[in-house]
């Protein structure tokens, strides 16, 4: 046994004596008035589609006070949701911040009738953590994911295992519930969930404005950029879309992005022999506004597909090796093109003609 797995084994065997809780096997969870869920390590992706489990919670208790610990990193996925009622942001680099931490006791020490931790990709320690800290009567957490038991399961007293293998294509918004189904918390409804406010709605009818876009125009926007190389359509198929759209359509183009896709977007700029529009480093509800103001959105499969799947405008979402079936935004307008895990795989000529025909209002509602 190497040096590392024996402090880790030293690690879990301290924290299992002095925080583990006893099994309970009832799916009897009363009708809590304040839940806390805590879904702190998580894809920007994978907390829009938490959305499903927060409706389903104020569905089942509508009078209940809905708290939310979500990460630093991806945070604002969820900010201004209608289902969250207190959302607070965990920041390990500011635990030994006395404000900060202060402020993070009081959060755990509210009087908590029910926490879940959910889990669909990871499981993450540091959320279970949390949920153990919280000071909660019934805590909820995934005692196994695909398969793999979930060593920290004696961190809550409500262990369900969750396994996508049993459906793998179900949708995560509809798999996240998995761990409260048990408990007759679910919804119908797996659509995510973005406020777009009055000043959103300007900035998005500014920029529209100020790109002066005719009423016999298009307006089609792009994200060209992924976090992961995997999921990005090469650009020099993006650039030949772009010029083959121009030709076909009337309209104005917009990549979104921000300063971590600069190389991409200058390629996209400097391979067109006219001029293409930015929207960049605008927050996600501005994103999500201008989207909605757009005839035709096309992403890699990354975070801002989820942003425009939250919206009612017609998509193409460009998928690799993710099953689109679990990740690809819901709803009858909401399309996507995948061939195999080699996103490149996939064609211009795969791509542009589902674009004419939602141009053209031909695809079956």
């Amino acid at each position: 046994m190497s040096n590392q797995n024996a402090f880790t084994n030293i690690k879990l065997k301290i924290i299992k004596y002095f925080l583990a809780v006893a099994e309970n096997s009832s799916k009897d969870i009363g009708a809590p008035k304040n839940i806390l869920v805590v879904r702190q390590h998580n894809q920007f992706g994978d907390l829009l589609a938490s959305v499903s489990l927060f409706r389903a919670v104020k569905e089942a208790f509508p009078d209940s006070n809905l708290t939310v610990i979500a990460g630093i990193q991806n945070f604002y996925a969820l900010s201004g949701n209608k289902f969250i009622d207190n959302l607070f942001v965990f920041d390990k680099k500011k635990l030994f911040v006395p404000s900060y931490f202060l402020n993070l006791k009081k959060i755990l020490n509210v009087k908590y009738d029910l926490a879940i931790a959910p889990s669909t990709v990871s499981v993450s320690f540091t959320s279970l953590l949390l949920l153990r800290l919280a000071n909660a009567e019934i805590r909820i957490g995934p005692k196994s994911l695909n398969g793999k038991e979930n060593k920290y399961a004696f961190l809550f007293d409500r262990r369900i295992d969750m396994n996508w293998n049993k459906k793998p294509d179900a949708h995560v918004s509809d798999f996240i519930l998995d761990l409260v189904r048990p408990f007759g918390v679910s919804t119908d409804n797996f659509m995510t969930d973005i406020l777009i406010s009055p000043s959103d709605k300007k900035e998005a009818e500014k920029f529209i404005d100020s790109i002066k876009v005719n009423p016999n125009e298009k307006l089609i926007g792009l994200h060209v950029g992924a976090g992961k190389p995997k999921n990005r359509w090469s650009l020099v198929k993006y650039v030949d879309l772009i010029k083959n759209l121009n030709e076909k359509v009337a309209a104005k183009f917009y990549l979104t992005g921000t300063d971590a896709d600069n190389e991409e977007l200058e390629y996209v700029k400097s391979n067109l022999s006219f001029h293409i529009n930015l929207f960049v480093n605008k927050k996600v509800s501005e994103v999500a506004a201008l989207i909605e103001k757009s005839d035709l959105f096309i992403t890699n499969d990354t975070g801002v597909m989820h942003v425009a799947g939250a919206t009612t405008i017609p998509q193409i979402s460009i998928f690799g090796p993710t099953n689109p079936f679990n990740w690809a935004p819901l709803g009858p307008n909401k399309h996507f093109i995948r061939k195999s895990d080699l996103i490149d795989d996939i064609k211009v000529e795969d791509v542009l003609p589902l674009c004419m025909r939602v141009l053209e209002n031909n695809l079956d509602k």
